[in-house]
C-alpha cells in the first residue's frame, strides 16, 4: 500500500523489491501494525513523515528471506521490524532495526510489539524510574501504548490506575493488571478522582490536553510526568510553578529517537521485554486484525478510537 499525496487514503501500488546492501535484509512481511504516528503521517503532521509517495507502516513482523553482506541475521530468522514501509508484502530494512522474536510469539503479536511495549518500558524504567510499590496512572489506557503501560507497570510491581472510556475497555484493563480503573465518561474531575484513589507517583500521558493537566495535579511531591503523545490534539497546559514547588520531573519521550540518542539502551530494553514475554509476565493484546486490502478502513478505525489495543494488518 502507498500514500501518494497528503491527506489521501492508502491505495494499492507495485514497486520492484531490489536486493539488500551491506547490513541490510529483505523481510517477507506477515503482519504490520498501525500507530497514531501513521495517522499524523497521512496528513504530513508527523515529525518524521517521508516525502510522498511512500509505503506506510513503521513496525511489523516477518521472516528474513535474504541478507546482505556484514549481516548477522540469516534467512529464516523470524523478526519484529521497526522501520518505515512495513505495509508491503516485502521490503528491505537495516538489520539493526530487526529484532529476533521467540518461537512462541506470533507474527500478529510481534507486529505491534516494538513501538507500544518499547515506548512504555523505556519510559517507565529509564525515564520515570518506576519502582515496586509506587502508583502509576495511565491515561488513554485502552489505546495501543496505554494498554502496554498498564501491563508493564503491573509487571514492575507498581500499583496501576487505568483511565479509559467504556465498560468493555475497563474490563480489558483489569485483565491486563490494573488495580483500579476509572471511566473517563463518569469523572467530572480527574484530578480529584486520582487523589481519592490515593494519589500518583508517575503519570503516563499519551492523551494531553485537559486530561493531562488534571492528572498532573494529582502527582505527589517528587512525582514524574511522562509526555508520550497528544491524542486529544493539543499538549497539556502544565503549571510549571507546581513542578518547581513539588519537585516534579516532566519527561518528554519519543521512543523512535533512541535509535540515534541511545541505541544500546533501546536494544537492552527490547531484550528485557522479550524475557518478560517468555516468562509470561506480559501478553500482547491484538485488538483488531484486518487484511492489507482493508488498510483504509483500519485508518478510520484508529482515527475513531474504536479499537482496544493494537490494530494489526495481516499480509
Amino acid at each position: 500500500m502507498r500514500l501518494s499525496e497528503k491527506a489521501s487514503p492508502p491505495s494499492w501500488g507495485e514497486l520492484p523489491l531490489g536486493h539488500p546492501g551491506p547490513g541490510e535484509v529483505v523481510v517477507r512481511m506477515h503482519a504490520a501494525a498501525l500507530n497514531f504516528a501513521d495517522l499524523l503521517m497521512q496528513t504530513g503532521a508527523y515529525q518524521d513523515t517521508p516525502p510522498p509517495p511512500f509505503i506506510p507502516g513503521i513496525e511489523g513482523a516477518g521472516e528474513v528471506v535474504e541478507a546482505g553482506p556484514d549481516c548477522d541475521l540469516r534467512p529464516g530468522t523470524r523478526v519484529a521490524v521497526l522501520g518505515q514501509g512495513t505495509m508491503a508484502q516485502a521490503n528491505v530494512f537495516p538489520a539493526a532495526w530487526c529484532h529476533p522474536i521467540p518461537d512462541s510469539m506470533s507474527y500478529a503479536q510481534a507486529a505491534g510489539f516494538l513501538v507500544a511495549y518499547g515506548t512504555s518500558h523505556l519510559a517507565l524504567t529509564r525515564r520515570a524510574l518506576l519502582t515496586p510499590g509506587e502508583t502509576l496512572a495511565v491515561l488513554g489506557a485502552a489505546g495501543g501504548v496505554g494498554l502496554t503501560a498498564v501491563e508493564i507497570g503491573a509487571a514492575l510491581g507498581a500499583r496501576v490506575i487505568a483511565v479509559a472510556r467504556g465498560a468493555d475497555k475497563l474490563a480489558v484493563l483489569r485483565k491486563a493488571g490494573a488495580h483500579h480503573v476509572l471511566d473517563s465518561d463518569d469523572i467530572p474531575d480527574l484530578r480529584a478522582a486520582l487523589r481519592e484513589a490515593g494519589g500518583v507517583d508517575v503519570v503516563y500521558d499519551p492523551v494531553g490536553a485537559d486530561p493531562g493537566r488534571q492528572a498532573f495535579g494529582a502527582l505527589r511531591p517528587g512525582g514524574r510526568f511522562l509526555l508520550i503523545g497528544f491524542a486529544a490534539g493539543t499538549p497539556p497546559d502544565l503549571p510549571l510553578n507546581h513542578a518547581l514547588v513539588k519537585n516534579i520531573a516532566i519527561h518528554g519521550f519519543y521512543w523512535g529517537a533512541y535509535r540515534q540518542l541511545n541505541l544500546a539502551m533501546m536494544r537492552s530494553s527490547i531484550e528485557e521485554l522479550m524475557r518478560l514475554f517468555q516468562d509470561g509476565r506480559i501478553n500482547p493484546h491484538v485488538g483488531t486484525t484486518l487484511p492489507l486490502a482493508d488498510l483504509p478502513a483500519a485508518y478510520e478505525l484508529l482515527r475513531d478510537r474504536r479499537a482496544i489495543g493494537k490494530i494489526v494488518i495481516t499480509i
